[in-house]
């Protein structure tokens, strides 16, 4: 019995990926990290700033988010996003530039807790990657 089903995630300029051999994605919800497997139950969840971790049975891809929505349902996984890279495809330069924005995004005294939290996980994400 196969373990796989199918992921899509989809940004506003295209879909960004689809695949149909996937065994495994961890998605960073506001609950947590989610482990999502073949028959999970229906989900419907907000994404925070964080990794993306796509297992499939020929390779492991890793993907920045900073925001966005997932739902699993019948072996579905769709996740819509606004901003979304492939950490592989990020050059120092790119996340130097994202951290940059975010931190002037920080300094702002004007923005709620709610969105200061959210900056702060996406720059906490940023100089992890950025020590890889």
């Amino acid at each position: 019995m196969s373990e796989e089903f199918k992921v899509e995630i989809v940004n506003p300029e295209k879909s960004f990926l689809s695949k149909e051999d996937v065994r495994e994605v961890v998605v960073p919800a506001f609950e947590g990290e989610m482990g999502i497997l073949k028959d999970h139950i229906s989900i419907i969840s907000f994404l925070k700033p964080g990794i993306i971790r796509v297992y499939s049975n020929s390779e492991e891809n890793k993907y920045f988010v900073e925001d966005g929505i997932v739902e699993f349902k019948d072996n579905n996984l769709s996740i819509l996003t606004s901003s979304i890279y492939k950490v592989s495809d990020l050059d120092k330069n790119k996340i130097d530039q994202i951290l940059k924005d975010a931190e002037k995004e920080s300094s702002d005294n004007n923005i709620d807790d709610q969105k200061r939290y959210l900056i702060d996980q996406k720059i906490e994400v940023l100089k992890n990657l950025s020590l890889n």
